[in-house]
């Protein structure tokens, strides 16, 4: 199953899109038990473009949360913050050139910011009129992608 695959499966199982995109890498992360745990109860507050206000999409902050527990620092110093935040621009980029934003509302077509906090049933209409599972997708296609250049 590829990354793409495997992180569709998961937000179509109900997390949300970060969550899911967290879950696809959760290996390349080394991540289980407890410390997956906390890393999905981080990446649950990015559904929704952030708590449901439709700013950053959550693929798009699931992709830096993947590569924050990479790559990310635990130490301050501009140079290397510098470093990781052109690492994150670019896949942001990458993501921006397929979709057209990187912000929620905009992929989703919403003229405005959700204020209901309330998220929306998960069924078969809700899966037909959101792109979310593609955005996703391609998060982890991006990432896949990434990952195996830092391999070569």
């Amino acid at each position: 199953m590829t990354k793409r695959e495997l992180a569709e499966s998961y937000f179509l199982k109900g997390y949300t899109c970060a969550q899911a995109v967290v879950l696809a890498f959760a290996e390349e992360i080394g991540a289980e038990g407890e410390q997956l745990n906390v890393l999905l109860k981080v990446a649950s507050s990015f559904g929704g473009g952030f708590g449901r206000l439709r700013e950053v999409c959550g693929a798009v902050s699931g992709m830096g949360i993947v590569v924050g527990a990479m790559f990310g620092l635990d130490e301050p110093d501009n140079a290397k913050k510098a470093e990781h935040y052109r690492l994150i621009q670019r896949l942001a980029g990458e993501f921006k050139d397929i979709n057209g934003s990187i912000v929620c509302r905009e992929l989703l077509g919403a003229k405005l910011a959700a204020t209901n906090p309330e998220p929306a049933e998960r069924t078969p209409e809700y899966y037909k009129t959101r792109p979310c599972a593609k955005l996703v997708g391609d998060s982890a296609q991006i990432l896949e992608k990434f990952c195996a250049e830092c391999h070569t």
